[in-house]
Parts: C-alpha cells; sequence; structure tokens
C-alpha cells in the first residue's frame, strides 16, 4: 500500500467526535486481541516468560492504567504538555492498579509474579475507565493542549494493540485477517532518484507530536537513490541463498521450497511479499551484500512526503539512523515515552500491517534495539 497520512493528520488534529470513533475502535481491538488469546489459552491468559512480550492481562491492564492515570486521574490534563507529570493524582478505580501497571516503575521481569487482577476484572476496568474517560472528553474544549492527552491515550492504546498482534504471531496464537491490513506484492527493481536539497525534519504545525519528533529543523541531504519499494522476499533469500546466513525467524525451507508461520500456521511464502521480521544487522548484511546501504531517516521522511512513487506501509523499515533527539528536543509529561531510551536503538520507518492507520504518519518515529525480529520489520536500500 501507498499510504496517505490523511488518516494520521485527521487522529493528530481531530476534535471531540473523531476522537471518541477512534477510541472506541482502538479498545474493540483490544477486546478481540483479548478474545483470541482467551481462546488460545485459557482464561488464565498464562505465558512463558519472554523478554520481548508482556503478560496478555498485564499488557490490557496497562492500557487502561495508562488511559486511567494521564486523563481520569490527572488533575491537569487541560495543561496538555504543559503538565506536572508529578503532580499528586487522585486516586483510582482499582486499588493497588500503580504498583500492578505502571511500566516505568515495574520492572519487566516482575510482571509475571504479580497478582492481577482476572480476565473479567481486567475487562470492567477497560470499560469503566473508557466509559469515563468518553464522558471527560465530551466536556473538554477542542484545543491541542485540552485534547492532548486523549490524543496520547489514543495512539498508546493502538501501539498496544499491534504490540498484541506481533505478540500472538510470537505464541501462534491464531487472529483474524480483519486485525491486519490487507497484504500487497511488492514490485522489483525500481529506484528513485531524489536530488540534494533543504529538508524540515520533524513535525511542524498545530495538532498532536510525540516529543521525539520535535524540534523540527532544517537539514542539509546530498542526492540520493532510494528503492521504490521495500526489499521483497525473492530479493531477501537470494542473498540467503548464496552466502549461507541463517534464515530469518518464521521462515524454514520444507521440501526444497521456502514456507513461513503466520499465527502458528505452515504455509508456502510468497516470495513477491516484503521481507519481514528481520533483525537490524540482517537488514544491514544484506546492503552490503547487495552494494547497497539503508537510508538514513532524513532521507527515509524526504523520499515518503515528496515522492509519490515511494510506496511504504507494509512492513516497519529500519534505517541507518540511531534513536537520538532531535536538537531543541524537551521532553513531554509522558517521560518514559523517548528519554530513557535515546543513544542505545535504531530508528524504524513507515508502518505495518498491524499498525493503525491512524498511526501512520510519515514523521512518525519508532524505535527498537537492533535484534529485535518479533516485529513487522523489513527495510529498503539505497545506492552507495
Amino acid at each position: 500500500m501507498n499510504l496517505s497520512p490523511a488518516r494520521a493528520e485527521a487522529a493528530r488534529r481531530g476534535g471531540r467526535r473523531l476522537l471518541a470513533a477512534a477510541l472506541a475502535d482502538s479498545r474493540a481491538r483490544t477486546l478481540a486481541l483479548l478474545d483470541a488469546y482467551a481462546a488460545a489459552l485459557g482464561e488464565g491468559l498464562a505465558i512463558p516468560y519472554s523478554p520481548q512480550l508482556n503478560p496478555p492481562r498485564w499488557e490490557a491492564g496497562h492500557v487502561g492504567w495508562f488511559q486511567d492515570y494521564w486523563i481520569a486521574r490527572n488533575r491537569q490534563r487541560a495543561r496538555g504538555i504543559a503538565c506536572d507529570p508529578d503532580h499528586r493524582r487522585a486516586a483510582g478505580r482499582l486499588p493497588r492498579a500503580d504498583a500492578l501497571y505502571d511500566s516505568g516503575k515495574v520492572a519487566h521481569a516482575t510482571r509475571w509474579q504479580l497478582e492481577l487482577p482476572d480476565l473479567g476484572a481486567t475487562r470492567a476496568y477497560l470499560a469503566e475507565g473508557l466509559a469515563e474517560t468518553l464522558a471527560l472528553l465530551g466536556a473538554m474544549p477542542e484545543s491541542d493542549a485540552e485534547l492532548y492527552f486523549f490524543r496520547l491515550a489514543l495512539f498508546h492504546e493502538d501501539m498496544h494493540g499491534e504490540a498484541g498482534i506481533y505478540m500472538a504471531q510470537a505464541l501462534g496464537i491464531p487472529l483474524a485477517e480483519t486485525l491486519l491490513e490487507p497484504a500487497r506484492a511488492v514490485p522489483e527493481g525500481r529506484a528513485l532518484n531524489v536530488p540534494a536539497q533543504r529538508w524540515t525534519l520533524g513535525w511542524h504545525g498545530d495538532g498532536f507530536a510525540f516529543d521525539n519528533e520535535l524540534a523540527a529543523h532544517e537539514v542539509t541531504l546530498g542526492a540520493f537513490e532510494i528503492d521504490a519499494e521495500v526489499v521483497s522476499w525473492r530479493r531477501y533469500l537470494a542473498f540467503v541463498d548464496q552466502t549461507g546466513a541463517a534464515p530469518p525467524r518464521y521462515l524454514r525451507r520444507q521440501n526444497g521450497s521456502w514456507q513461513c508461520c503466520v499465527f502458528g500456521r505452515w504455509e508456502a511464502l510468497a516470495l513477491d511479499r516484503p521481507a519481514v521480521h528481520l533483525r537490524w544487522d540482517e537488514a544491514d548484511a544484506w546492503c552490503r551484500w547487495a552494494g547497497r546501504r539503508l537510508p538514513s531517516e532524513a532521507e527515509w521522511e524526504l523520499a515518503a512526503l515528496t515522492r509519490p512513487e515511494f510506496r511504504w506501509g507494509q512492513v516497519w523499515e529500519w534505517t541507518a539512523s540511531r534513536f537520538v533527539p532531535y536538537p531543541g528536543f524537551a521532553p513531554h509529561p509522558y517521560r518514559d515515552y523517548s528519554a530513557p531510551w535515546f543513544g542505545e536503538r535504531y530508528v524504524l520507518r513507515g508502518a505495518s500491517r498491524a499498525t493503525s492507520p491512524r498511526m501512520a504518519h510519515p514523521r512518525y518515529r519508532n524505535y527498537f534495539t537492533p535484534e529485535r525480529n518479533d516485529l513487522y520489520s523489513g527495510f529498503r536500500s539505497c545506492a552507495l
């Protein structure tokens, strides 16, 4: 697909009515994922420990807690990014919710040992929280400051919905295709030549922005050639065959043919689809083998926003850029979102089939450690 940022722009700038519908839609996906997990795992939703995953009941409770913490319990919610994150909050509807679900304070490894509410109580917590959120939203003026935390909670739930999808893939839990955007083939061999120019990198204007997208600033880019499409399995597996590199995650060769595992089911690999579930070093190794390189995030953003032939949106795309703050960065009230992760991660741009289209904006900066291959991550390349 070649995503237009129109839906993401609307979510970042839309008023109460749009936000209310989007919050309900995001919650419907959260609940559909809970249904799928319960059908596969039973009501306890127990899974083995993994450094890349969260217990599903914790994940759902955290989504409800985040919305409650930043909206219903936030006495300064009307101030937007001027909110003091450490101000004294009202008590939550769930006793000890902060001790259970605050991801900044509850160490990842301990989440498997917590005495979490059961699935029925978790669903009730989510339902009561959303009802209060929507009631508060209906009474808010429609300024960017006063809608800031409603937009933040929406995008936060959208992110966890995507995490629920790649967690289902990791655990082999069947999911309905309706939870994913449609797949498409990627044509081979098209390249775009982008001339040297100055580019304003980052978000500018009104509406919602994540803190790491700010502040917008000019960068100078030399001329470059970039793939119009992401690298397909056909192109990637030629590298595996010629170098003896290990097959990527969820892939195997059976009777001479490649197969992929999709939500626990092995099926024939469509070689013209984007290569996916790749680590950063796998993307970089292919580029070096092909005599090419990964794009910088600035090159990616420029091409995505100025070249209609640049097609994106099926996989998150690794870039050569480390996740670092833009000049003039100032953290927003949700302090744990960006600043703790600067330096050690790489930026991914675009969106995946598991991403809500509301999140799919060309200026959005995703970021993960380079060994992650549970994500719907792939890449495109540039000429040296």
